[in-house]
């Protein structure tokens, strides 16, 4: 399986940055598709980005399109996703996955720990 590190979270004011970062070792990493997700207290996980594995293909949520860029190099193994113009309500813990389109790829990785963010008003 492939093992899967989240980190680069943090406590930011509205309408700041930060840049998340998914450490993945274990099997061939570039074959797949990866994609970020995000998980709100009480509410269900959610798509976020993803990236093909080339990184020539992208997708976004509306809620964060514009605003969010996800890339990869699959030299270091590790997808990133730069975040800008933060709202509170991008307030959640933050996972990487391989996906297939704006799903999860089950029996790849296991979810990670997830890196939190909170954006304060």
């Amino acid at each position: 399986q492939v093992q899967l590190v989240e980190s680069g979270g943090g406590l930011v004011q509205t309408g700041g940055s930060l840049r998340l970062s998914c450490a993945a070792s274990g099997r061939t990493f570039s074959n797949y598709a990866m994609g970020w997700f995000r998980q709100a207290p009480g509410k269900e996980r959610e798509f976020v980005a993803a990236i093909s594995w080339s990184g020539d293909k992208t997708d976004y949520a509306d809620s964060v399109k514009g605003r969010f860029t996800i890339t990869r190099d699959n030299v270091k193994n590790t997808v990133y996703l730069r975040m800008n113009s933060l709202k509170p309500e991008d307030t959640a813990v933050y996972y990487c996955a391989p996906t297939v389109g704006r799903v999860r790829t089950a029996g790849i990785a296991s979810w990670g720990q997830g890196t939190q963010v909170t954006v304060a008003s």
